[in-house]
């Protein structure tokens, strides 16, 4: 069983809502001059090589299990190659501030991939939830600025098939076995998913730019990603998925909207409209009452590994 840790879990919570809310800054400004499935494939090899060394410099077993190895490949390609990849491709096409609101769906797929699979009767606050997200939604994508903006569509359904991918994956690593120390099965996942984000950019043809061509802010987009998106929260999330409620680790989609939407205002000129807005409060309210139901059965209870 891993052990859980007061502070450890604070600190943990503070870096997916805080960090994970900048990365939707820090994607976009990269994808502006880097081709999206080189960016992320060079994130994550970058990040793999430095908790691979951190584990090793803390005296960590590298050693996995074949089942091990099995999860941590699956998580990587739902997490980091498709969920990842897809969604930094999808903010070629959609603003980082309306991105961060299509991700705020994740608690709603959550909770519907939790009651398929446990066959669980929805409580009346989580299908008060699911409405509110669905309106939300509709106010999010109907927008006629939307309509206006070439390819809008396709980074919606792409960052929408992300967002999916990323609450399969929730589900999943809540109970799977892994490593038992977070680094080692942060260094996995992120490995693999280079393997696969470098593979696939090879094979559609995406134009490989050399680091001392980056301009400035994409060199420094792409270290804080690595540091904080990857290594930080990445790890952090690995490590709350094994202590505390899948749901309760979803409830960084409360906060990463906010960071997101203010640092793309502040930074990039975003525009945020008063329907924009709208759809953010409908779709935090219908996550906080995903959230807030009462369980009557931990069904996300965590293994022994």
């Amino acid at each position: 069983m891993v052990k859980k840790n007061l502070v450890f879990i604070i600190l943990a919570f503070f870096s997916i809502y805080v960090f994970w809310g900048s990365t939707y800054l820090w994607n976009k400004i990269a994808v502006t001059q880097l081709a999206p499935f080189y960016i992320s494939g060079i994130r994550m090899l970058t990040g793999a090589v430095i908790v691979f060394s951190i584990a090793k410099l803390m005296g960590s077993s590298l050693a996995v299990t074949k089942r091990q190895f099995i999860n941590c490949s699956f998580a990587g390609f739902l997490f980091l190659a498709y969920g990842n990849g897809m969604f930094v491709w999808a903010l070629k096409y959609i603003e980082s501030g309306f991105g961060s609101l299509v991700s705020s769906l994740n608690p709603l797929f959550v909770v519907i991939i939790l009651a398929v699979i446990h066959k669980r009767k929805m409580q009346p606050l989580t299908i008060v939830g699911i409405i509110l997200g669905i309106i939300g939604m509709v106010l999010l994508i109907s927008q006629k600025e939307l309509s206006l903006k070439e390819g809008s569509l396709i980074g919606i359904l792409m960052a929408l098939s992300a967002v999916i991918a990323w609450s399969i994956g929730s589900v999943f690593v809540a109970k799977a076995d892994f490593p038992k120390n977070h680094f080692v099965s942060t260094a996995y996942q992120m490995g693999i998913a280079a393997v696969l984000l470098l593979g696939s950019s090879v094979l559609i043809g995406e134009e490989w730019l050399a680091p001392q061509y980056w301009e400035r802010q994409v060199s420094i987009s792409l270290v804080c990603l690595v540091l904080f998106g990857s290594i930080g929260a990445f790890t952090s999330f690995n490590y709350l998925l094994k202590v505390v409620d899948t749901e309760k680790v979803t409830t960084a989609s409360y906060i990463n909207p906010i960071v997101a939407l203010l640092l793309g205002w502040y930074f990039l000129d975003e525009s945020v409209t008063g329907q924009s807005m709208l759809a953010a409060g409908v779709l935090l309210i219908g996550v906080y009452f995903i959230n807030s139901r009462k369980r009557t059965t931990n069904v996300t209870s965590k293994n022994k590994s």
